[in-house]
This record gives C-alpha cells, sequence and structure tokens, in this order.
C-alpha cells in the first residue's frame, strides 16, 4: 500500500520569535535599562506636549526602608491611571515624591543611636538632623529603584522631596499664610501624646488595639450640697479604667437628665458580704439605673436590692455640690474643693453616672472645665510621669505602665489606704490608641501647642493679615511652661465661630468636599464625617527633624508677630539655606531693624509632618504647572481620608479657599490570603521584590489591576498563580497574533465592505468594546477594564474567532495562491486590527509584556509606550450584527455541550467528525448557509433537527488529507478536497 501524500509544507503555520516562557523576571530590567537609555519618559512628554493635561498627584511615602506590598498596590494603580490617561492622548505626567520629615525618619536614626545606649537629646540639633537628611536621602534612592522596577513610569531624575530647600521654603510660606490670616493661634489642650517619643500625634499616626485595663471605682467624699443637703458626706463614685488621671482630678461632672439614687449599705445579707462589709454604714452616691451593675462589679455575686435606696434625686441637686479629693490630706492642689459640674457627655453607659475630671488629659474634661474656669495644671512631663514636685507620686510612673496602675500598684494602694477605693480589678478589655511608630501606648495631654482653628472666620486674603498691634490669638499666654503645680491659662482660639457660621475652614471644607468627585462614591462620606467632627488642627510637634515654625513671638504679649517684609527675608533664608537656615539664623538680621532680637522669641516647634505633605499641591503642582492648576486626581489608601487626603484639603481650603484635587480615588489594603494584615512578626508578609524576582512585574501589575481595589485584597500564593495563568492566556493570544500575522503587509488588507459577516462582527466589537474600556478609565475601574480585554482575548478571540479562521488561517493560503483567499486575507486585516487595539489597551496593565510584544513586530520601532488610543472606524458599529453574531455564540456553545459526550466515549475524535441535526435552524435555511455554519461548529455537517434536542452522530464523509475536514467531494480518504487541490495544484 503506497503511502498518503505529506501536506504539511504545504501548510501555513503561525511563526514568531515571541516564546511562550515569558522569563519576565529576567527581560523585565533589561526592558527598563533600554527605557532609561532611549530616555523614554522625555519622549512622550514631548510628545504630549500641548495637548489636555491630566495631573495625578503623588501621596509622598515615607523614605525610611524598602517599599511593601501596599507600596507596590498604590504605585501599580497610579501607574495605571497615569498611563491610561496618556493613552487616550492627554499630557499625563508623573512626579513621584518623599516624605521626609517627622517622626518615621527620626524614630529609625533614633534607634541607631538606642542600639549605642545614646540619648539623641545629647546631640547637637545640627548633626542629628543631617543624619536624617541623610537616611532620607539613602532610602528615596532605593525607593526609588525599587519603583521603577514595578515599571512605574515618571520624573525619576526630579522627584519632589519634602526636604529640598525650595520645598521647605514653600512650606513655611503655606504657614505664614495661616498665620497672617488669623488662623494660627497657640493654646493649651489635651493632644494626642506619646510619651515614648515625646511628642504630639495626629490622628493618621495613631492606630487602635485591644488592651486589657484596670477599671477601678472611687469614691469622692462630698462636703457641701445647698441644694440637697443629704448628700453632704455620702461618697460620690466614679469610675474609670485610667487610674493615673486620679492625681490629676480637679472636678466631677453629672449628667443633667440623669436620675441618681442616694443609698446605704445597713446591717443584713449585703453588708455581711465579704466583699461589701467595708461598706456597711457609708452612703453612696450613683445613677439609679446603674446601681444593680455597680454591685456586681464590688461583689459579682450580688443581688441587686432595692431596700437599699434611701432616695432618689435629679441632677439639679449636684448644683454648688462640693467634694474633696481622696488625697485632699496633702494639702496644696489636693486640698482644693472639687466642684459638680453638668456635662453632655456624662452618660449612663456604664461607670456610675458620674465621672471625673482631668482637664489635662481629655478633651471633654478640658472643654467642661474650662467653662467654669478650671486651668489644666500640667502635671505630667512629656515622658509621661508625674513631675518631680508633684504633691503626689512627683518623679513616678510612666503613668501608662501596667504595674503602674495595677489593683496593688501605687495610685491604687494610696486611694485604698485613704479609704477611697471600693473596687480594682485589672479585667477591662477595650481598644486603645498606639503610636503607629512606636507601637506604644498614647495618652492625652495637654500641653502648649500650635494649631489651625476650624472654626474662626477665614479672612478674605491678604488684606486681612494683623499687624503686630493688633489684639492676639497670644494675648496672655505664658512664654514658658512652670514647674510649678499652679495652673496656667490655656490659650484657645479668641475669636472662635459656632460651626456653620460664617465662612469657617469647616464650612470650606465640607463645601469642597460636595464639589470633589469621589471614588468610589462611599469614601466621601467618611472624610466629611472626619472633616465635621475634628477639632482643631494641632501642627506643632516636639521633635528635632522637620520644618520649623518659623515665627517669632512677643515676649511681653505673647503674640507672633505678623510682618511680610520679616516673613519674606526668613521665606528667602528658607531657599538659601532650608530649614536648617532658621537654627542657625542671625534672628536678628531676620527680624531687621524695626524690631529687638531681646523683644522676641523664636519658635523652635516643628511643623507637623502632614502640614507638610498637605502643601505639596503649592510646592509640587502650582510650581511646576502654574498658579491655581490644581490635581485631576489625588489616589491613597483609605487610611488617607483622615490623612493627606484630609491635610491637603484643609492647607488649601485655608489658603486657597478650595480643594486641591477634582476627584480622589481610594483604594483598599493588600492583605494576605488569609484576609489578614501582613505582619513580619506572623510570618505572613508577601514581598513585591521577592514576588519580582521570582514571576516579574508584570504579574503584580495584572493582579493589581484585576482585584476589586475600592476593598481590602488578598495576595497569596494561590491568589498570584491565578494571576499567573491568566497572564499566560494574554501572553498566548498575542503569541498567536505575532505568529498569525507573519509576513501581513498592506497589499494584503481588505476593506470592511469586502469582508465576511464574522470579520465584520469582530470589527464591531472592537469598536464596542473600545467604548466600555473608555466608560471604565473614566471611571477608574481597572478591574472591569481587565475583565473586559481578557473576556475578549479568551472567550471572543482564542475560543471563537481565532479557533473558526485557524482552517483559513492553515490552508487558505499555498504555492498557486500566495497572498491567500478573500477570506483569508479578511482575516488577517482583522487579526491586524486586533493586534494593534490590544497591544495598546493592555500596554497600561502588562506595560513590559506588550514592549516585548511590539518589538517582535516592529524591532525597529518607537516604544508601545508613545502609542494612543487604537482609532476605531465609526462604520465599524452594527447593532444589529452584534445580536446576530451573540445568537450564533451561543447556539455554538450548545453544539459544543452536544458533542462532548461523544468525544468522551471515543464515538468521535475531533468535533471535524461529528454530523449535527439542530431543530432550530429553518427548514428553508440554504445549503450555503448550512456549509457556513459547519464552519462555525467546526463539524462536518450542520442539517435541520426533527427532534427538539440537537442530534450528534459520527459523520460517513472521508477527511481531507490537508485540512482534515470531512468533506462531501473527497472521494477517497486523505484526497485533497477541492479547496485545497486548488490551492495546492491549481
Amino acid at each position: 500500500m503506497s503511502e498518503k501524500p505529506d501536506y504539511r509544507d504545504t501548510v501555513f503555520l503561525p511563526k514568531t520569535d515571541f516564546p511562550m516562557k515569558a522569563g519576565l523576571a529576567q527581560k523585565e530590567p533589561a526592558i527598563l535599562a533600554r527605557w532609561a537609555e532611549t530616555k523614554l519618559y522625555a519622549q512622550l512628554r514631548n510628545l504630549r506636549a500641548g495637548r489636555t493635561r491630566f495631573i495625578l498627584h503623588d501621596g509622598p511615602p515615607y523614605a525610611n526602608g524598602d517599599i511593601h506590598m501596599g507600596h507596590a498596590m498604590n504605585k501599580i494603580l497610579k501607574d495605571l491611571v497615569v498611563r491610561s490617561q496618556s493613552l487616550l492622548g492627554k499630557d499625563a505626567p508623573y512626579i513621584p515624591g518623599w516624605d521626609c520629615h517627622g517622626l518615621p525618619i527620626e524614630w529609625k536614626v533614633e534607634e541607631q543611636y538606642r542600639k549605642k545606649k545614646l540619648d539623641k537629646d545629647d546631640v547637637p540639633r545640627a548633626q542629628f538632623r543631617a543624619e536624617c537628611r541623610a537616611y532620607a536621602e539613602k532610602w528615596v534612592e532605593v525607593q526609588s529603584e525599587q519603583f521603577q522596577r514595578l515599571g512605574v513610569q515618571g520624573e525619576w531624575d526630579d522627584p519632589y522631596l519634602t526636604m529640598k530647600y525650595e520645598a521647605e521654603a514653600k512650606i513655611v510660606e503655606e504657614l505664614m499664610k495661616f498665620a497672617e490670616s488669623g488662623q494660627l493661634y497657640r493654646g493649651a489642650k489635651p493632644v494626642m501624646w506619646s510619651p515614648v517619643e515625646k511628642t504630639a500625634l495626629a490622628e493618621a499616626e495613631v492606630e487602635y488595639e485591644e488592651i486589657v485595663s484596670t477599671q477601678i471605682d472611687v469614691g469622692f467624699e462630698i462636703v457641701e450640697a445647698p441644694q440637697f443637703p443629704e448628700l453632704v458626706g455620702a461618697l460620690a463614685l466614679i469610675w474609670t479604667t485610667t487610674p493615673w488621671t486620679i492625681p490629676v482630678n480637679q472636678a466631677i461632672a453629672y449628667g443633667p437628665d440623669i436620675e441618681y439614687a442616694l443609698f446605704e449599705i445597713k446591717s443584713g445579707e449585703l453588708s455581711a458580704h465579704p466583699q461589701l462589709a467595708g461598706l456597711s454604714g457609708k452612703r453612696l452616691v450613683v445613677a439609679k439605673e446603674l446601681v444593680p451593675s455597680f454591685l456586681k462589679r464590688l461583689a459579682p455575686t450580688v443581688e441587686d436590692n432595692s431596700d437599699l435606696v434611701h432616695s432618689y434625686f435629679g441632677a439639679g441637686h449636684f448644683d454648688g455640690a462640693v467634694a474633696r479629693h481622696p488625697m485632699h490630706h496633702l494639702g496644696g492642689f489636693f486640698a482644693k474643693p472639687r466642684p459638680f459640674l453638668p456635662g453632655d457627655h456624662v452618660t449612663t453607659d456604664a461607670g456610675t453616672g458620674l465621672v471625673h475630671m482631668a482637664p489635662d488629659h481629655g478633651e471633654e474634661d478640658f472643654l467642661v472645665c474650662k467653662a467654669a474656669g478650671i486651668d489644666p495644671v500640667f502635671a505630667v512631663t512629656d515622658d509621661g510621669r508625674y513631675r518631680e514636685d508633684w504633691l503626689w507620686l512627683g518623679g513616678q510612673g510612666s503613668v501608662i505602665n501596667n504595674k503602674f496602675n495595677a489593683p496593688d500598684g501605687p495610685i491604687n494602694s494610696d486611694l485604698r489606704e485613704a479609704g477611697a477605693l471600693l473596687s480594682a480589678s485589672a479585667d477591662f478589655r477595650h481598644s486603645y490608641p498606639h503610636s503607629w511608630r512606636s507601637k506604644a501606648k498614647i495618652i492625652y495631654r495637654c500641653t502648649p501647642q500650635w494649631f489651625i482653628s476650624m472654626d474662626k472666620p477665614l479672612a478674605q486674603g491678604n488684606d486681612a493679615a494683623v499687624s503686630p498691634a493688633t489684639e492676639s490669638p497670644l494675648a496672655g499666654f505664658p512664654r514658658r511652661v512652670s514647674n510649678s503645680p499652679e495652673p496656667l491659662p490655656d490659650s484657645p482660639d479668641p475669636n472662635p465661630s459656632p460651626q456653620g457660621e460664617g465662612l469657617t475652614l469647616r464650612g470650606t471644607a465640607l463645601a469642597a468636599i460636595d464639589e470633589t468627585r469621589w471614588v468610589p462614591g462611599k469614601s466621601k462620606n467618611r472624610i466629611r464625617a472626619m472633616v465635621e467632627g475634628r477639632p482643631d488642627w494641632v501642627i506643632s510637634r516636639q521633635r528635632a527633624w522637620g520644618v520649623p515654625i518659623a515665627l517669632y513671638v512677643d515676649r511681653r504679649t505673647g503674640d507672633y508677630l505678623r510682618d511680610p517684609a520679616v516673613n519674606s527675608r526668613i521665606i528667602r533664608a528658607f531657599h538659601e539655606g532650608g530649614a536648617d537656615a532658621w537654627f542657625q539664623a542671625d534672628h536678628q538680621a531676620l527680624l531687621g531693624n524695626g524690631y529687638r532680637l531681646e523683644d522676641y522669641e523664636p519658635v523652635n516647634d516643628i511643623l507637623d509632618v502632614w502640614f507638610d505633605s498637605g502643601s505639596t499641591h503649592s510646592y509640587v503642582i502650582e510650581a511646576r504647572y502654574g498658579e491655581n492648576v490644581r490635581a485631576d486626581v489625588y489616589c491613597e489608601g483609605t487610611d488617607q481620608h483622615r490623612g493627606w487626603f484630609q491635610s491637603s484639603l484643609l492647607e488649601s481650603c485655608g489658603t486657597r479657599g478650595r480643594a486641591p484635587y477634582a476627584s480622589v480615588l481610594t483604594h483598599g489594603f493588600a492583605l494576605d490570603a488569609q484576609g489578614r494584615k501582613m505582619s513580619k512578626s506572623v510570618g505572613n508578609v508577601v514581598d513585591p521584590l521577592a514576588v519580582m524576582r521570582d514571576n516579574g512585574a508584570d504579574i503584580l501589575r495584572l493582579w493589581v489591576a484585576s482585584t476589586d481595589y475600592f476593598e481590602d485584597v488578598k495576595i497569596g500564593k494561590e491568589v498570584l498563580a491565578t494571576t499567573t495563568d491568566a497572564y499566560r492566556k494574554l501572553r498566548n493570544t498575542f503569541r498567536y497574533l505575532l505568529g498569525a500575522l507573519e509576513g501581513f503587509g498592506a497589499d494584503e488588507a481588505v476593506a470592511i465592505e469586502a469582508m465576511p459577516e464574522l470579520e465584520r462582527w469582530v470589527l464591531h466589537r472592537l469598536a464596542s468594546l473600545g467604548a466600555e474600556l473608555g466608560e471604565a478609565i473614566e471611571a477608574f475601574e481597572f478591574n472591569r477594564y481587565v475583565r473586559l480585554l481578557m473576556g475578549f482575548a479568551n472567550d471572543e478571540l482564542s475560543a471563537f474567532f481565532f479557533d473558526i479562521r485557524k482552517d483559513a488561517l492553515y490552508c487558505d493560503v499555498g504555492p498557486m495562491l500566495p497572498l491567500g483567499s478573500a477570506k483569508r486575507r479578511a482575516y488577517r486585516t482583522v487579526l491586524d486590527h486586533v493586534f494593534h487595539a490590544l497591544v495598546r489597551w493592555l500596554s497600561p496593565v502588562l506595560c513590559f509584556t506588550t514592549e516585548e510584544v511590539w518589538t517582535t513586530r516592529y524591532p525597529q520601532g518607537e516604544s508601545v509606550h508613545l502609542l494612543e488610543w487604537p482609532e476605531v472606524d465609526p462604520a465599524w458599529r452594527d447593532e444589529e450584527l452584534g445580536r446576530k453574531w451573540d445568537l450564533i455564540r451561543a447556539s455554538r456553545e450548545r453544539v459544543t455541550e452536544a458533542i462532548e459526550p461523544l468525544r468522551r466515549e471515543k464515538v468521535i475524535g475531533s468535533s471535524l467528525e461529528a454530523r449535527i441535526l439542530y431543530p432550530d435552524l429553518a427548514l428553508d435555511i440554504t445549503d450555503e448557509a448550512l456549509a457556513d455554519l459547519a464552519e462555525i461548529y467546526i463539524v462536518s455537517e450542520v442539517m435541520p433537527g426533527q427532534s427538539d434536542r440537537i442530534e450528534v452522530t459520527r459523520t460517513d464523509r472521508l477527511k481531507c488529507g490537508r485540512c482534515w475536514r470531512h468533506l462531501p467531494e473527497v472521494t477517497e480518504d486523505g484526497a485533497l478536497c477541492g479547496r485545497c487541490d486548488g490551492v495546492v495544484n491549481g
């Protein structure tokens, strides 16, 4: 028997040098090097010059360590936004930046001193600041390389740094705008304070962790009660979980609408209880509805007994009442009477319905006591200890040390000895604020700080600047904090405006929030609630590294100097020497001839780093693109609603009366595969540097783009494996396109009018898909963007279009038909359109892979990242054709499902051996249409069916030896069909 002819050499098989194995980890660095060598970013800026500008302003990360997955997620998302806008033809620059001041950097430098058992306070300020600057410079360089390795495109040769001289000068200039308009004031208020770091903290620098505290019930003996004399001699009971604040108590607050009970434990069952026996004969005051829970705290097994109650009384009976401190016998501060004050913050949710008030250590305490003329006493020092001269426990602490506050600790032991401690147990679980940096517990501590008022009417323009002779926000404020136990007056904003009245910073910010686009929409409510309820902005820090609050305070009046000429000299000095110029300054020269240095004290407090970064719009966006230009979008994590989003909003609203951004994009956090926060101690950290080393940056980029990043997202081995699989499918699509388009030229192109319906349908899908992708970019929904592209590539191209037309691609060309059939030319024409669209559309996501794809086809061409959105001919859109082919695709799926059982049972091998009887087909359908359906279904033949289901049988037709189709004209197995004979033999 003679051998069958071999027709493989006559069949077109796609060829390409583009490998299926990506090798991204090895290829991507070389691509980065080529981009740097060709100055790709500069090319792009020149190419887009003069176009509509789109500005994403980069929120600065701290320059203090290798990047983590949160950094990677944030930077990749920003790059997706910028690259997609550039693809749309806009001038979309990206200027990366770093936060170089403040506690995160300073803390790391301090750690180096602590390892050497040195105290940074003993180091000259200039030396310490220089070390902080060098530390930040080191990590800026490291992180810059790491961010670029992610494929993030930007102005890496000229980033913005908060520690650059021009930035520090602009920060001071922005501060002076607040000072000259009178929005800045110095006052003593309780602020979040870190005893470990010895500085005030912003809300954004605080995180909350669950702890177990000691809870105590303490009795304050009532010594005067003009409205209800029966109260005299009774113990007013307070409950607290911060025993350390009892030594700073100055009053007792009651709820104006609460009903109280005066009761006594007399002889009987209760007095016999071991834990209550000591109370026999004592009269106690507690909120009526809290008596049962109070007794349970003292003796868990006791039951409430209504016979205990001596009388009920309304809160008004406390009017004019006075108690004495349990440690009154010490004299001095403790001998002063403790008045009862009404407080709306007092509730019956827990405790006793009476709250002890320490205005040094609580916001409500401070406000209620201030209204009664009671001032803070500044008893706790910056390291969290009582002052050495404090009469009770002076020099001891730290005040929040667990042992110090324990039931048998010094505070409670003294209270017990004084007969005032009714209960103490170390079992109260609750959430408590900790420093984000040191992880140590913080306290509320009243200290002199600088504030920006939220509710004072805003001055209008520079004409509102106040002269030095005008009444000052600092009038009466002490020039130093005394160590005397006598209280010092606080200096709150002297001219507060009720919230919502007039043009205040709060009102302006809330209006700006309403005018800003928030993505997702729910994030608007989050930041609005924060701004509505936030206190005045504490902008001072007691640190060494950062921009100083460069003001002069009048030693006589406490006022700060507001003189534009002096301010101008200060700003010029900062331009020339940076923030260090203030600490090394000839202050008399800066003051000029109009003032004497001996009359003024330079302020050396450091500005809150959130003011530094909140001012970046002024020294990045406006400085580079023009006055009054603002960013199109800010993009950060959800924590920045209380951080950078808010500080930028307040800074801009206070100086410009508007938000610094048109829109704000918020994303969630990167969690481990189980949805837990990543932690080195837990060992669940997924390192982006390791992922890039093993898999490449494009895998990380595809993961970010594919996630629902508006919420928290998970990443782990399984997630990365799924992402890698999705990447392989896209890479395979490109590989097929490159191979299928080998040798394609303009002489082969076919006009749309001459194309079969299938090709016209694909062009229709390109046009409609482009519109959908544009909408996804507008909505910053890159997960939808990627989902659309993957669905198109996998389902509509690979599994449908490519599958159907592979026969024409391989076999409709040959020795006698070198350019191929009209169908094949139409197919390759459409593939060319698909290639150009797909490589562009995926370039923001797979920035390295699309460059590799593009240069594989066009080795001498420009970078894919210089290209613009693919052009679409409006004539491609054909909605009716689209609906028709949607039905055809659905019918093909049903046929494929019907064939599968026969393939599993090995009745047939390839679907080309199947004969289909289809009930949905009209009986009068033409032979040509049936042949088209056979090609679409990739079967031997399709016939109208009589039953109500698809019937599949094995065809009795013979197989073509070249194309392997089973066709009626093949008269001998292995012979050629008419089409193949024509292209091979003519």
